[in-house]
């Protein structure tokens, strides 16, 4: 990341307590200045593309098109430093690690990143590619993304042998019915206009055919996109396997984790991001998203301080079908690097068009 910002006119810091990179772009205005993200995260995956590109890390791959974001900032940051003595403020690039579970943008946000110019900035903004998305950008005002949770259940008792179960306390079928009972739970007692997803990623029990074993674990992800839900999704659920568990006379212990707030952003940012795409990519560059995405992320913390928006950029290949291509996070992920150029077209124009209309104020 710091071999691609070599050379040019930026003022360089490196994160403490992570692998962070804040680069600030002094502009010819004074006390204004607008933020531009993109994280680096690979993910723990296998890539399975057989492309040429293809990551040489062995059970290590950019599923999430990370490497986009970063190129695109990368970008941006020399077409902006061509045109400094053209900004009416300043510009900071906030290179994020750990946007993939691991707290980054938290991280960079305690050690100042919002105040690297001096004065905390303005407005901030961010993308991500999603590789099943038709070419253009999208976006909406308000939530865009959802909050993000993780709940965990360990459901422990008598373990024993399979052929006399009446001696035990199988913790195998408690589980089982705990995830049935979560999934109900959230078509009957969350409303559809405010949804509520919970998706169960890890059962983990027992080690063979024949042994009952004192343990069963159920790991499960929440998504939700109002801090009422979120509340009530937490309560409900930790209830609910509690109630389970005594039905069956098993000990059960509940884990919630919040891992981080819904994506929300300002009406009036978003209204500017999609002028600035339509006026600089045409009225077909910007779609308005119907709904908001029940992926999370933690740009939600950048925006939660400061003003700002996050819009969605199709990736899809030239001639794939999107019902059928790969989505991100999956080992056949592919994404079309064509669309590099809009990416740091619009990190470009949002920053020096935001930075003029700042340099305007009195």
């Amino acid at each position: 990341m710091l071999a691609a910002l070599d050379g040019l006119p930026l003022e360089i810091t490196t994160g403490r307590s992570s692998t962070a990179v804040t680069a600030v772009l002094r502009g010819t205005g004074s006390g204004w200045a607008v933020l531009l993200r993109a994280d680096m995260d690979g993910l723990p995956v296998q890539e399975a593309t057989g492309l040429d590109y293809a990551s040489r890390t062995e059970g290590t791959m950019r599923a999430c098109g990370h490497d986009l974001h970063t190129a695109m900032l990368a970008g941006a940051a020399r077409l902006l430093s061509d045109r400094r003595d053209r900004l009416g403020g300043d510009v900071v690039f906030m290179f994020q690690p750990g946007e993939e579970g691991w707290e980054g943008a938290r991280a960079m946000i305690d050690e100042g990143v919002l105040d690297a110019a001096g004065p905390r900035v303005e407005a901030a903004y961010g993308l991500h590619v999603f590789s099943t998305f038709e070419p253009g950008f999208t976006s909406r005002p308000g939530p865009m993304m959802a909050a993000s949770a993780s709940f965990a259940v360990t459901v422990h008792d008598r373990g024993g042998h399979g052929s006399a179960a009446h001696l035990a306390r199988d913790p195998v079928p408690v589980a089982a019915e705990m995830i049935t009972a979560l999934q109900t739970m959230v078509t009957r007692r969350f409303d559809v206009v405010d949804p509520v997803v919970l998706t169960v990623g890890v059962v983990r029990a027992g080690s063979r055919s024949n042994i009952i074993p004192e343990t069963a674990r159920v790991e499960a992800t929440v998504r939700t996109f109002s801090g009422d839900s979120g509340q009530r999704v937490r309560d409900a659920a930790v209830r609910l396997v509690r109630g389970i568990a005594q039905a069956h006379d098993v000990e059960a212990d509940a884990e919630y984790l919040e891992a981080r707030p819904a994506t929300v952003n300002d009406d009036g940012e978003t209204a500017f991001a999609r002028d600035v795409v339509r006026e600089t990519l045409g009225d077909d560059g910007y779609a308005t998203m119907p709904n908001p995405i029940a992926g999370a992320e933690d740009f939600s913390r950048v925006l939660a301080e400061v003003p700002g928006c996050f819009l969605a950029l199709g990736a899809l290949p030239a001639g794939a079908d999107p019902s059928r291509a790969a989505f991100n996070h999956n080992p056949h992920a592919v994404f079309d690097d064509s669309v590099l150029a809009d990416g740091a077209t619009l990190f470009t124009e949002l920053a020096r068009r935001r930075l003029a209309s700042e340099g305007d104020r009195p």
